[in-house]
């Protein structure tokens, strides 16, 4: 994400302004699919940002070959399709993740190019969809968990966007207002050590929402507090590690589709990791 965990001075306010904006205007999309639309309107949504998110790495890790990319989306909508089809089905969910990998050196075989980036476009391939597209298509399965009742699951499918948005959020404001300490500097120059604690902060608070409420009966809150600074913890590191692939890259923002926010990317960097972390607490609760 491109906020989160900053020092003071970071961005002017017309931008905060178009951001929260943006945010405004989605917040009730994202809760009419989640609780009105059927799980596969869910779905598709989710599995159209993936794409998208597939398409803006793609982009950084194959500039100029249009065929490579489009060779990677495929391979991430086909990942996301099969897991979700099967209900993440453990047979499915291993096969993915033993021939995703092994395809990306083969397609990259028949869309050679410049021998001294082979291996990173080879490696972007095998990992891009398992990276985007396979955890993403796990929040859309939280709305299908079994033997909870809709209300329950939908509240489920909330708790990993709360996890990362609102601790970016937090942490954005921690960050201006008492950011002195640099959290990550060669990744990311601006994070800050009090923002990524304010982020903790606004992740509990989530997640003590969702036991109290919207997921209430399903989230205990026992299980609620460690799950939501495991989950936020992680889901920073998502966000640096997005960070890490933009400046290896040589990229500000992985896109510019989402006013304010950057790229599709930017956005789901967190939400990947914490989605991944909800729905494997779900599996072994």
């Amino acid at each position: 994400m491109a906020s989160g965990a900053r020092q003071a001075g970071g961005k002017p306010a017309s931008n905060l302004v178009l951001r929260l904006a943006t945010a405004a205007a989605g917040i009730p999309v994202i809760l009419a699919l989640v609780y009105v639309a059927p799980p596969w309107g869910w779905y598709l949504f989710v599995l159209a940002a993936a794409l998208i998110g597939e398409a803006e790495l793609f982009a950084m890790t194959h500039p100029g070959d249009r065929v490579a990319q489009a060779l990677g989306v495929l391979l991430s909508a086909a990942a996301s399709v099969a897991v979700y089809l099967s209900a993440g089905d453990a047979r499915v969910m291993l096969t993915v993740l033993v021939v995703v990998p092994v395809l990306g050196p083969l397609v990259t075989l028949v869309r050679l190019g410049a021998i001294e980036t082979a291996a990173l476009r080879a490696c972007a391939l095998g990992f891009g969809p398992l990276f985007i597209a396979v955890p993403l298509t796990l929040l859309a399965l939280l709305r299908k968990l079994p033997g909870l009742p809709p209300m329950a699951a939908s509240g489920f499918a909330l708790l990993p966007i709360g996890l990362a948005w609102l601790a970016d959020t937090t942490a954005y404001f921690a960050g201006r207002a008492f950011g002195r300490h640099k959290l990550y500097e060669a990744v990311s120059p601006k994070k800050t050590v009090e923002g990524a604690v304010g982020g903790l902060v606004g992740s509990v608070a989530w997640a003590v929402l969702a036991s109290l409420w919207f997921a209430r009966g399903a989230l205990p809150l026992v299980h609620a507090i460690p799950l939501a600074l495991v989950g936020g913890a992680l889901g920073q590191a998502g966000d640096l590690a997005e960070s890490l692939l933009k400046r290896s890259t040589g990229v500000k923002d992985s896109g510019a589709i989402v006013p304010g926010h950057g790229g599709i990317l930017d956005r789901v960097d967190a939400l990947i990791v914490t989605t991944t972390v909800v729905y494997l607490y779900a599996l072994w609760r």
